[in-house]
């Protein structure tokens, strides 16, 4: 017998950085919401002397050119390393202070720098630190966790908003060839189940990381199965739970909540909005964004290339004959040719 239900959500919003896309990847997905929008924004590494839109999500930074709806930025914050406040050089305001944003994507590290336009604002900084601050600290609603923190004398500690639907002793967690006896907890967020002996030794399954539960043959007998997705490493946890009209019950509460939670997941991240101003969308007219795709211009690698952060560079590259140019030139990075660094400008 086998009864599955798939639901790989595909959430890539704060797990990835993405350059000059199609507006519509910009648009908030289900459970993204906007905590804030400042509508006088340079982006001061990339785009010096350009004027945007930030708008602050719960899972990103999207900084948008009042220009050019195709020069855009999106920042996922679980790219984000640091985020800090230095002085910076724009084209707008000269030398001032400025919001910089070390991240790494992709094993590459990007640095981006966002100077305020609006004079003795704190906004833009004070905003995206505490929103950066409130999803750095609630990884548990997204991420599966081993071994984690999670249960104190016998009682699973709850999330913020975090509801338990239905609580399961005698599930047998069959990860090893003798099984080990625990509980299972069912919450809004996420799967969780311990070890009656040993609390440490416990697993907590965001239904944001799981895949596939389905009801499978093993050499317990029948057991329900919980596959999670590649980014959780994609394990596969198997569950012993009887008799078996409790199995069935179990596999359909979860295929049920995993069905709602997909259709309005709750990614964590608490805040509270005071004294935000009208969104730009209500006071002013947007610009039509023509349906037109751009062919054989530019390549990809055009648009990040401004936005290295070579941390690791202490002196400057032995000089090479370039041809293309005539020149002597410090050496570029592999892959790179002058045209596309031209470009970028």
């Amino acid at each position: 017998m086998s009864k599955n239900a798939e639901g790989d959500l595909q959430v890539w919003q704060d797990r990835q950085i993405r350059f000059d896309v199609h507006p519509t990847q910009l648009e908030m997905r289900q459970g993204e919401m906007e905590i804030d929008s400042i509508n006088a924004v340079e982006d001061t590494k990339g785009n010096n002397g350009e004027k945007g839109f930030l708008s602050i999500t719960n899972l990103r930074l999207i900084w948008r050119s009042q220009r050019a709806a195709r020069t855009n930025l999106s920042i996922g914050y679980n790219c984000v390393l640091s985020i800090n406040i230095k002085t910076a050089t724009s084209r707008l305001r000269g030398s001032t202070q400025a919001l910089y944003v070390m991240t790494k994507f992709n094993d590459t590290k990007f640095e981006f720098i966002f100077t305020n336009l609006v004079r003795g604002s704190p906004r833009l900084f004070t905003t995206v630190q505490a929103v950066y601050r409130a999803y750095d600290t609630s990884k548990l609603y997204r991420e599966l966790k081993l071994r984690a923190a999670i249960v104190k004398d016998k009682k699973l500690i709850l999330l913020p908003n975090e509801q338990v639907y239905n609580r399961i002793s005698g599930i047998w967690n069959l990860s090893s060839d003798q099984g080990n006896l625990g509980t299972f907890y069912i919450t809004n967020v996420r799967v969780v189940w311990h070890a009656n002996l040993a609390e440490n030794f416990n697993v907590s399954m965001p239904y944001l990381q799981i895949k596939t539960i389905r009801v499978r043959d093993s050499k317990f007998g029948q057991a329900l199965v919980i596959e999670t997705s590649r980014e959780s490493n994609g394990y596969i946890l198997g569950f012993r739970i009887d008799p078996q009209d409790k199995l069935e019950e179990i596999l359909l509460e979860l295929q049920n909540l995993h069905k709602v939670y997909s259709a309005a997941p709750i990614f964590g991240v608490d805040f509270t909005v005071e004294d935000k101003p009208p969104p730009i969308a209500d006071l002013t007219i947007g610009s039509k964004t023509d349906d037109v795709e751009i062919v054989g211009g530019d390549e990809p690698v055009d648009s990040f290339t401004a936005y290295y952060a070579e941390t690791s560079k202490n002196a400057d590259r032995d000089p090479v004959f370039n041809a293309e140019l005539g020149l002597a030139v410090e050496k570029l990075r592999d892959g790179f040719t002058p045209k596309q660094l031209w470009s970028v400008f």
